[in-house]
């Protein structure tokens, strides 16, 4: 599929299919299996990645200590375990050696068993509590020694990273812990007042974390030092790094999370003055600051603050916003120092970065009181955080119209078995302002700042057409414009994209495939890459 979240995406493309097979043995516990061969081809650096196959098993929760009957109470009863299974073969080779023998030299096989153990309870009525560990046993069949030649590169020596095949395994664990509430509090103004009362709600958590040192899979070789008065360099390394689950943490880490969530909402006296009741509005949604200081480093052992929050404007229009505080200061090459910035002559926090955005959505709908109300229509782009990642979707939001046109038009469609020719016709837009502020390295400049937009249009009731287009104003120009058509086949669907600017030129892509879901990798598609003519 070709991505059309943001254009450096979209200059990606890439050819993936996949099958797949699930099975759900019910009981108790239940056990869930999934099997899937997967495949991903990039068409410019001619890449490809295969699973052949993926498996992965997991037995639902279990409370064995819980009571049959009744509630569970206290820390003992809440106590509960999974197990997860994934095992892979995974491909990584090239065009050039596809289907070869070379293909396989390079894959990596192996599995990963994990058992989460967890409960939680409550601690002086106010406060919920949750105790949890993981452990983690990983499998594989392919490690990588290392070691120093002195007889490589003409006599002065060099690494030497040989394969080792056969079966190795390591295992890790780590556990951690965390303590809520919520607290509450109301202003009260006056039943007589336009703005009755505001309330706020707040949820502080904190969280602690211990993660292990496991050097007991590590090794080390010696790299002789030409200077006989200075010492040779010892290398530590894993022959695990490179495999297919990585290395386990050499290093123990230990750390305490802060965080703090914010809600104000205030109560309105309605405009309608037969209105009972006053109606709620939020005033500032999520406003949550959120950091961690690390127990185990020696020196800038508090991480950056991250602050984010959502403004509603107007109906279905939020301002949502986030920035990147750092305490601490930076020297004269820009390198962040362990001294706090306030002592080094600057504010208490150092605003390292910062983005703001804006979605809007609305479509005929909207305009049909009589036939929907517009209040129960849902904004997808604010339930998804505001983000402009909806605002060009990837394939499946213009895929998504088709299923729209089958499933949530049923009263339109009873409408148009009546009549001929329906002379409604169905269409969205959706606009999205995107900014980011940089300044991490002191370089205060506004390093991205877009404003997009996407429309689609359903010409019939099986013929929908799109466009979408992007305007950078920190480039001054149309970065990227898109047309698309669609032609619902019934068990088939039919697409073409169309993209006359961007980066890279001109680029379409014509689809036709089945619909659902189980025979999906029934499909012819063509393209034209965006580094060559139409």
């Amino acid at each position: 599929s070709i991505n059309q979240i943001n254009d450096a995406s979209a200059l990606v493309n890439t050819l993936r299919s996949s099958i797949s097979y699930s099975k759900t043995f019910e009981g108790e516990p239940q056990v869930n299996v999934t099997a899937a061969l997967t495949h991903s081809q990039n068409t410019q650096t001619e890449q490809i990645n295969m699973s052949l196959p993926n498996i992965n098993a997991n037995i639902s929760r279990v409370y064995p200590f819980a009571p049959k009957v009744g509630t569970k109470k206290g820390i003992i009863d809440n106590i509960n375990l999974q197990y997860n299974l994934s095992a892979e073969n995974r491909i990584a080779t090239t065009d050039s050696l596809f289907f070869k023998a070379e293909m396989f030299d390079s894959a990596l096989f192996g599995a990963r068993h994990t058992i989460p153990v967890n409960t939680n309870f409550k601690l002086l009525n106010y406060l919920s509590a949750s105790i949890g560990g993981n452990y983690t046993e990983a499998w594989v069949f392919k490690t990588f020694e290392q070691r120093y030649d002195e007889e490589l590169n003409n006599g002065t020596g060099g690494i030497v990273r040989d394969t080792v095949n056969g079966f190795q395994s390591y295992r890790t664990y780590n556990v951690g812990t965390s303590l809520g509430t919520t607290v509450y509090g109301t202003f009260n103004f006056g039943a007589d007042k336009k703005i009755q009362k505001i309330r706020h709600v707040m949820r502080p958590s904190l969280s602690f974390g211990i993660n292990p040192g496991f050097d007991q899979y590590y090794d080390e070789y010696v790299i002789p030092n030409d200077d006989p008065t200075a010492e040779d360099e010892v290398v530590t390394y894993s022959k695990f790094a490179g495999s297919l689950y990585g290395a386990p943490n050499e290093l123990f880490s230990s750390a305490i999370g802060f965080d703090l969530s914010n809600t104000f909402e205030a109560k309105v006296r309605d405009r309608d003055t037969t209105a009972t009741e006053a109606k709620t509005v939020t005033l500032l949604s999520n406003l949550q600051f959120r950091t961690s200081y690390d127990l185990a480093a020696d020196s800038l052992k508090l991480s950056p603050m991250r602050v984010s929050g959502s403004i509603p404007i107007i109906k279905r229009l939020e301002f949502n916003f986030g920035g990147t505080l750092d305490p601490y200061a930076l020297n004269n090459n820009n390198r962040r120092v362990d001294e706090w910035n306030i002592e080094n002559g600057g504010s208490l926090f150092r605003l390292t970065g910062a983005n703001v955005s804006m979605n809007y959505s609305f479509s005929s709908k909207d305009f049909q009181g009589d036939r929907r109300d517009a209040d129960e229509i849902t904004n997808e782009t604010f339930q998804n955080g505001g983000r402009p990642d909806d605002l060009f979707g990837d394939v499946r939001t213009f895929r998504d119209d088709g299923a729209y046109a089958t499933e949530e038009r049923k009263d339109d469609n009873d409408l148009q078995k009546q009549t001929r020719y329906n002379f409604d016709i169905p269409w969205t837009l959706r606009f999205a302002y995107t900014m980011t502020y940089s300044n991490s390295i002191r370089q205060n400049e506004i390093s991205s700042q877009s404003l997009s937009f996407s429309s689609n249009l359903e010409l019939s009731p099986r013929w929908t057409v799109g466009v979408s287009s992007c305007y950078d104003f920190k480039q001054k120009g149309i970065t990227r414009t898109q047309f698309r058509f669609e032609r619902d086949l019934e068990s088939w669907r039919m697409s073409f994209n169309y993209t006359p600017t961007g980066a890279f030129g001109t680029s379409w892509y014509f689809f036709i495939g089945i619909k659902s879901s189980v025979l999906s990798d029934i499909k012819y598609d063509k393209r034209r890459e965006r580094d060559r003519n139409l």
